[in-house]
């Protein structure tokens, strides 16, 4: 059964969609006619206009605005939207010629808009389009490309915004099933059945194997003690966790004695590796109350575990006649713990049971 992929905020990369609202267009208005008035100061400072012809500039300088200031942020924001996934790098070569085509149709708009009001004279429309383009074109340009950076640095605050808050959630949610988990398993530890059978064995050893009950007694305590405090981290190492599988397979043998048979197979190079706590705990506990406790003959379990390519494989087989996952409910131990799994490695953790021959075999597997 391979483990739901988690959806993810795409990669930022190069100029980004610019989604068009009215507080965008708004604020494209705003900051035109900002640079109306800044370009009118600018032709009046430098003597290229007079106060008395303050009026028809206005309407000149609001023309070039509107004609050029709408269509870029139209234009733009469908380049940016098509193209920016498939080619980052040529989206400012984009931008940069749809800004020279709406700069110029801009002028054009606004030299005939002055040609039909009377502002501009009969036979001086091209020269005045001669006299207005490079001075437009550069305003455009540098007004252009700044509008463009910053809608691109506000839609990327506005996504690691979203996914900061989405990472919080996940996490939040991982721990509760991690809480969860180990709930279960406290429960599952100090359930009357398990520990009155446990002081039972305890007891009958002590006369006779007294060491025996002693370690015992230790292993439950270690059990118990490490369900607690798995909280404290994410991961544990699999040298821990192994500790815990045979410290909980060594309680139930004294149950059980020679019903449950058992090997551990890792090799030590694993023991730094980190997993989920009480992973593999939750499998060999799964096999002990449903293979081992409802047969007479009991089972035999085999704990394996790999690293190939980067990833770890940890397998528990045993002799019972197998289970499917589908029948799995959230509520089941192994269903938390496909929860966690899920959270924690995305699609790249798995786990699934297949039959080899005789036996069944649990695979949990994830990136080391």
């Amino acid at each position: 059964m391979t483990l739901k992929e988690q959806s993810a905020p795409a990669s930022l990369s190069g100029f980004q969609k610019l989604p068009v609202t009215a507080a965008t267009l708004v604020r494209g208005l705003v900051i035109a006619l900002g640079v109306t008035v800044l370009c009118l100061a600018i032709l009046y400072s430098t003597g290229r206009a007079h106060i008395s012809q303050a009026a028809y500039q206005l309407v000149i300088a609001l023309t070039y605005s509107v004609f050029i200031a709408l269509p870029s942020m139209l234009i733009l924001n469908w380049v940016n939207f098509r193209y920016t996934d498939r080619f980052p790098r040529l989206v400012l070569v984009a931008d940069v010629l749809v800004l020279l085509c709406t700069g110029t149709f801009g002028v054009l708009a606004g030299v005939l808009v002055g040609r039909i009001l009377g502002i501009i004279a009969p036979g001086t429309y091209w020269r005045a389009f001669r006299g207005d383009i490079p001075f437009t074109i550069v305003i455009t340009l540098a007004v252009g490309l700044s509008m463009v950076y910053f809608e691109t640095m506000r839609f990327r605050l506005q996504a690691a915004k979203l996914e900061l808050r989405t990472r919080q959630v996940e996490q939040e949610r991982a721990y509760k099933l991690l809480a969860e988990a180990q709930l279960s398993s406290l429960e599952s530890r100090i359930h009357p059945h398990f520990l009155f059978n446990t002081l039972n064995s305890i007891a009958a050893l002590i006369p006779s194997d007294p060491t025996r009950a002693e370690a015992t007694v230790g292993k439950l305590a270690s059990l118990l003690r490490f369900s607690l405090n798995a909280h404290q981290s994410g991961l544990v190492p699999l040298s821990q966790e192994l500790k815990i599988v045979r410290d909980y397979l060594e309680i139930e043998k004294t149950r059980f004695g020679t019903r449950l048979r058992y090997e551990i197979a890792v090799p030590d190079s694993l023991g730094p590796v980190k997993v989920p706590p009480l992973a593999l705990q939750s499998l060999i506990e799964n096999t002990v109350k449903h293979v081992v406790s409802k047969r007479t003959e009991g089972a035999h379990i085999q704990i394996r575990g790999s690293q190939n390519g980067g990833r770890v494989r940890l397998e528990v087989l045993d002799d019972g006649p197998g289970f499917s996952l589908d029948v799995i409910t959230p509520e089941h131990g192994l269903g938390n713990l496909i929860a966690r799994i899920e959270l924690l490695f995305g699609a790249a953790g798995q786990l699934d049971v297949t039959r080899e021959g005789e036996k069944t075999a649990v695979r949990l597997s994830f990136p080391a």
